[in-house]
């Protein structure tokens, strides 16, 4: 496995609903991970030949406020068009993070709350040369 990441959420139907919707996941539940209502993830790549294995569970304690500064890591996922996917994010019950900015030789990025106290980035990578 090359990597792997987990998503914590209060609401694991609504959040589950959001990444299907935002960003074409599929979710599965994890044999022996009832209890947890653990579910792993599957995804695509959108044609850039990304790997993707994460996990989608229930959150042990209170989820941080939205607004509030990021607690854990910031995932940023690769994508053809990062104003399409903001846009559709913000459609489906996201928040505004970081508005979609383009940084010279890096790329077009963004980052979008989930609606259940998680950031994750998006980016379009700058065409090389």
């Amino acid at each position: 496995m090359p990597a792997h990441f987990e998503i914590h959420a209060t609401d694991v139907e609504r959040a589950k609903q959001f990444y299907a919707t935002v960003l074409g996941w599929t979710f599965d539940p994890m044999p022996g991970g009832e209890d947890i209502d653990y579910h792993l993830i599957s995804g695509t790549d959108f044609g850039l030949g990304n790997t993707l294995t994460g996990g989608l569970m229930r959150r042990i304690g209170d989820a941080p406020p939205n607004g509030a500064p990021i607690r854990g890591c910031t995932l940023t996922f690769e994508l053809p068009d990062v104003d399409a996917v903001y846009a559709t994010a913000l459609a489906h019950g996201g928040a505004e993070a970081l508005p979609p900015t383009d940084y010279p030789g890096i790329g077009r990025c963004a980052y979008c709350e989930d609606g259940e106290g998680n950031v994750f980035g998006i980016i379009t990578s700058a065409a090389e040369g």
